[in-house]
């Protein structure tokens, strides 16, 4: 573990984008640019005014996101990814174009229980990821 309590890399990227919400409002602002908290609600569909307030606070305060005040009224205030913000969403780029390859058998799946091997057809073992992985992954 690191002094900050990480058991690995990807634990410590998923402390940042952890939950469905932070992670949709970083997509969004990585797709479309600054935008502004009404556009962010309108983007993230599903997401409460609460929770959209807390993620873009979370990951403000994780230097994913910058919120600029123009200091106007009507207030104007818009949301964009930092650099690191940004180098984050560039990481999370195959997992999304996996979700996209796959989301009309992950649908399917969502309904029912369902333990594949690596060629897709069902099995009940466990299975593990391929040894070609990092070194955190293969010593557990």
């Amino acid at each position: 573990m690191t002094e900050r309590g990480f058991y690995c890399g990807l634990d410590a990227a998923l402390s940042v984008v952890g939950g469905r919400w932070k992670f949709l409002v970083l997509w969004q602002l990585a797709v479309h640019g600054p935008q502004r908290f009404g556009r962010l609600r309108r983007l993230v569909d599903g997401v409460t005014e609460k929770v959209l307030i807390g993620a873009l606070k979370d990951l403000e305060a994780d230097c994913i996101v910058i919120r600029k005040d123009f200091q106007e009224l009507p207030p104007h205030v818009e949301y964009s990814l930092t650099p690191f913000g940004l180098s984050l969403a560039e990481a999370l780029r195959p997992l999304c174009e996996w979700g996209y390859a796959h989301m009309d058998r992950i649908g399917a799946l969502a309904s029912q229980p369902c333990a594949c091997d690596a060629s897709g057809s069902t099995t009940s073992a466990t299975q593990r990821p391929p040894s070609s992985w990092s070194r955190e992954w293969n010593s557990s």
